[in-house]
């Protein structure tokens, strides 16, 4: 079984996110995911992410935002993350600006099930604060990548 971080490519993490507002952090996030070879249409997966964001906030609270698209603007289930220290306005419930953001990409094909592990997969880890301390306290992708090694996607 694929865990998260065989969803993520080393040149799709960004450990120092200094786009200022969310829509400026959800072109980065796209551009991130070009760096893992899934991305196949940049317009398409933006307008997927917007459209989705656009129904409701998926900033989750404690520093947190899953953006995420399922739409044929990738060939395959990949990953973004960025880690900014300053925070971006995400519309989380609890007000608190997103730190750890990871953006989910499936193909429209995979959208069902394996969007659906891959986000709760993360999420339940995310709500651990020694998880997410050691993705803030990470200072290269490889330790990123450790970090979420064995999480099943």
């Amino acid at each position: 079984m694929a865990t998260i971080a065989d969803l993520l490519a080393e040149g799709s993490i960004d450990l120092s996110l200094s786009a200022g507002n969310k829509n400026d952090t959800i072109e980065r996030m796209v551009d991130l995911i070009g760096a893992s070879g899934a991305l196949v249409h940049r317009d398409v997966l933006l307008k997927a992410v917007r459209a989705r964001e656009d129904v409701g906030t998926t900033g989750l609270g404690d520093g947190i935002a899953i953006p995420h698209g399922k739409c044929d603007g990738v060939d395959r289930p990949a990953l973004a993350f960025a880690r900014s220290d300053e925070g971006v306005d995400w519309g989380a419930p609890d007000g608190s600006l997103a730190n750890l953001v990871f953006l989910i990409a499936v193909p429209a094909a995979a959208a069902g099930n394996e969007h659906l592990r891959i986000l709760a997969s993360l999420a339940r880890n995310l709500v651990k604060a020694d998880f997410r301390n050691r993705l803030m306290s990470a200072s290269t992708p490889q330790e990123v990548r450790a970090v979420l090694e064995g999480i099943n996607a």
